[in-house]
């Protein structure tokens, strides 16, 4: 039986956080950077998919995949990524964001690699006509591209995603045994001018058309 009081199972300082885990040392320390070094190039000259974090006063934190064929994100120096930004939802929660807290988040994953690579730094919103030509695609440019000034970046080990099994079949869910996206909204909202059979038309026709 636990016998400690009730608020003892919440920590709210980080000096007791630390208490329960050991110090980070050796390479854990030493592997972040300051910059983008030849191997995080590659892995982001790898990676289709990386998801960004940012945050907002008043609205709290946000996180949203940005996914391509890969090398869309691109290194354009050490200290800068580019990121295309393709059509979406147009709720613009990310670059809400970024117009008024620079801050963000980078994940990159690669498909079969059980590290990632995680960079943190500031971004900023730009329509500059040569970065907006280069992204495009099928002749469509982008509306803006992300521009991330890198702070810091690092490789994350894979226990995650080893444990997630996430490259394998263990826990792939088949596509027609779970409810669609169409389904799930229309049950969550419950819009009295939308079925749920418009609403998964629409998503199926925009995974089509939609995506550049």
């Amino acid at each position: 039986m636990d016998d400690r009081p009730a608020n003892a199972a919440t920590l709210s300082d980080e000096p007791s956080l630390r208490e329960l885990y050991p110090q980070p040392k050796g390479l854990a320390i030493l592997k972040q950077l300051d910059r983008l070094d030849g191997h995080c190039r590659n892995f982001i000259a790898h990676s289709p998919l990386v998801v960004i974090g940012s945050t907002r006063a008043g609205r709290g934190t946000d996180v949203s995949p940005r996914g391509d064929a890969p090398g869309f994100a691109r290194v354009l120096d050490d200290h800068t990524i580019a990121i295309p930004d393709r059509p979406g939802n147009n709720r613009l929660d990310t670059m809400s964001n970024i117009v008024t807290d620079a801050e963000v988040g980078l994940l990159f994953f690669i498909p079969g690699i059980d590290e990632t690579l995680r960079v943190n730094g500031t971004a900023r919103l730009t329509r500059e006509p040569e970065l907006l030509a280069t992204a495009a695609v099928n002749g469509r440019e982008p509306r803006l591209v992300i521009l991330v000034a890198v702070r810091e970046a690092f490789l994350h080990c894979g226990k995650a995603l080893k444990r997630a099994r996430l490259w394998h079949d263990d826990y792939r869910v088949e596509r027609k045994s779970f409810p669609s996206l169409g389904r799930m909204i229309v049950e969550q909202t419950k819009p009295g001018d939308v079925t749920v059979e418009q609403a998964e038309a629409y998503i199926e026709n925009n995974y089509v058309t939609g995506l550049y």
